[in-house]
């Protein structure tokens, strides 16, 4: 099981030796995650997969593919990343293929899922005999909060409902798998996997799998991993020890990364306002998305310390702020503040508008060892645009 000592704040002597911005990531925390994911693996018989759309690092794939089983990817190149670089199973999902995806994602993938019965029925004929095949369904239930990451709001584009699946061959379908979570608890599973099985529970003694997709936040300090092991054992329990999958992307790195920035500027305006070499809009989107404040160690909510001070990006973007925190006091140029949890859903989902810079993205280990795996510079700017 986990060591929670591994998730204490990252030591200064580390995060101070980073050129800034930089993503900075502990080996040592995922081994720590993967160990409490490999546990679960173990007393189920479930597969546990990477969700490459919130972390994709191959300089800790290595790492990761000792303990989990493959990838899930949501296109041909996150496929064809999982292939080269992770080396074990590929499991490939999107709500739609163009002719030349799905020839390049069927070369790298071991599973291709489908998101609707014409898309399947459009290209079967091409799926080579050793893949197999899944069929990606709406289980009719979740518990998300904020619209923008409901896969089951109404209107949703994701998944075939009961009614699409009235008088269809599924001969061919080697299995089904449905996603309705994020960042929760093994409690909401338990429902979700209830209504599932009134849509389609029918389905399940003829298929070979079951994907219960990911948003599990299994390595959460108050996640319940003993109600999962139940869950997932009594589910295989009713149907003949039928393959169960989860493909959670935050668990595997959650609380493994941190992100270095600094202070450029300070200036007033009415507030008082600190200006960092990093960016919400191209570094930190989901800040602006969900939206939500990330964590800022040795910070706290506004007026809590002595001195408070929006925090605001380099992009020109008018609205381009992380948040408003306190510190001790008075910030400075050349101040080094570190967001926590900054590992997932981070530089995977980075853009260069503006032309801001993109952050280095490095790693270290309990030995203090620290490895830059990535700078990047003008010509990662122009060669996406020229």
């Amino acid at each position: 099981m986990r060591d929670k000592k591994a998730l204490a704040d990252f030591p200064k002597e580390i995060t101070g030796r980073v050129k800034t911005p930089c993503y900075l990531i502990s080996r040592d925390v995922i081994k720590c995650n993967c160990e409490l994911l490999d546990y679960v693996q173990k007393h189920t018989g479930a597969k546990i997969l990477l969700a490459l759309k919130a972390f994709a690092m191959p300089a800790v794939f290595p790492l990761i593919s000792e303990y989990l089983h493959g990838v899930c990817a949501s296109g041909p190149i996150e496929a064809q990343m999982g292939r080269e670089e992770f080396g074990r199973e590929v499991h490939t999902y999107s709500p739609a293929f163009t002719d030349e995806q799905f020839e390049r994602t069927v070369r790298y993938s071991d599973h291709i899922v489908f998101n609707s019965v014409s898309q399947w029925k459009l290209f079967k004929d091409k799926i080579p005999a050793e893949k197999e095949v899944g069929l990606r369904v709406n289980p009719g239930h979740a518990e998300v909060e904020v619209d923008l990451y409901n896969p089951c709001i109404s209107g949703s584009r994701f998944g075939v409902n009961p009614a699409d699946l009235e008088g269809v061959d599924l001969k061919g379908i080697d299995g089904l798998h449905f996603h309705a979570m994020c960042e929760q608890n093994s409690d909401v599973l338990v429902r979700i996997l209830e209504s599932f099985e009134k849509r389609f529970g029918h389905l399940i003694p003829q298929m070979k799998w079951i994907n219960f997709g990911g948003g599990h936040h299994i390595t959460r300090d108050d996640y319940d991993v003993d109600l999962l092991i139940e869950t997932v054992l009594s589910f295989r329990e009713r149907y003949n020890g039928i393959r169960v999958y989860l493909e959670p992307g935050e668990a595997v790195v959650l609380n493994a990364g941190v992100f270095v920035t600094s202070v450029l500027d300070t200036i007033k305006n009415g507030v008082d306002i600190a200006v960092m070499d990093c960016s919400a809009e191209t570094h930190m989107p989901d800040v602006l998305a969900m939206p939500y404040r990330p964590h800022l160690i040795e910070a706290d909510e506004a007026g809590k310390k002595a001195h408070t001070y929006k925090l605001g990006g380099i992009s020109c973007l008018a609205g381009d702020f992380i948040g408003t925190y306190s510190f001790e006091h008075e910030l400075k140029r050349g101040d080094r503040l570190v967001f926590t949890d900054m590992a997932l859903y981070s530089f995977v989902k980075n853009t260069s508008f503006n032309g801001v810079e993109l952050p280095d993205l490095a790693v270290f280990d309990n030995s203090g060892a620290v490895e830059v795996v990535r700078r990047f510079g003008y010509a990662d700017y122009k060669g996406r645009l020229s």
